[in-house]
């Protein structure tokens, strides 16, 4: 049984979908390693209280001619349950705030993007580079209505993804401008609000090349669905060419007496 419980995440992880998206961030690596961690701790808990409680009312039990003991209270027994769960919680907090803090450390960027919310698509602007564009779910009406099969990455797909160099640091500063949306890559352990009026930061550092999927994770109206996050970490040489002819295409637009 004890051997089961421990085989219990690599069960787990034959089953990517009951469990978190393979981590691509020093971040998300650490919050799964502190789920587990605090899991374990939970089960132990469990295991102990719940053994001392099976045990007892079974050897303790009126059938075998015990007697139940009369007394109000204990002063030893009360300050054990006291001082070992906050001893618990101590031993608990030290990697969880570790954690919480490494989360908000946006210091020293390699780069910064503005993620704006709308109702029910994305703006990115790449405020060092001078461009930005807006991001839109781009899976086909049809299959939305059940008139053609449904593609691999179903509501997920978009016509203009956030586009980020590997290995750098990327710096979010994330706000919405009607209702509060969320901006959320479980891969990269990131969920933070955008709160209209408000300018909040995160931060994430993909280490691997490829593409990472979200959504809005805060209910922002009817079309909530349809609003999903996709970020391509490119090599720093592809994301470059990128960059450049986005810079190019901008330049365009504002000469453009057109516009």
């Amino acid at each position: 049984w004890v051997a089961g419980l421990f085989a219990l995440p690599g069960i787990a992880w034959a089953f990517p979908d009951w469990n978190f998206q393979p981590p691509v961030t020093t971040i998300a690596d650490q919050i799964i390693g502190l789920h587990d961690f605090i899991f374990w701790i939970c089960v132990a808990i469990f295991v102990g209280v719940f053994g001392v409680m099976f045990y007892s009312l079974f050897k303790h039990r009126k059938s075998v001619g015990h007697q139940a003991a009369q007394f109000h209270e204990n002063t030893f027994v009360e300050v054990v349950w006291t001082v070992i769960p906050f001893l618990i919680l101590l031993f608990m907090a030290y990697p969880a705030t570790k954690t919480i803090l490494a989360m908000h450390d946006t210091t020293a960027p390699d780069m910064t993007i503005k993620v704006t919310g709308y109702q029910w698509k994305w703006n990115y602007d790449y405020v060092h580079d001078g461009f930005g564009f807006y991001s839109n779910l781009a899976t086909p009406l049809a299959q939305r209505e059940n008139r053609e099969p449904k593609g691999p990455n179903y509501l997920l797909e978009v016509d203009n993804p956030m586009v980020v160099p590997v290995n750098a640091k990327v710096r979010l500063l994330i706000t919405a401008n009607d209702v509060i949306h969320a901006w959320w890559i479980p891969a990269f352990g990131v969920k933070q609000d955008a709160i209209p009026g408000f300018v909040r930061d995160t931060w994430f550092r993909a280490e691997k090349v490829g593409d990472y999927y979200g959504q809005c994770y805060e209910l922002c109206g009817k079309e909530h669905a349809y609003m999903p996050i996709h970020v391509k970490v490119l090599p720093q040489a592809e994301y470059t060419a990128w960059a450049s002819g986005k810079m190019k295409e901008a330049a365009a637009r504002a000469d453009d007496p057109s516009k």
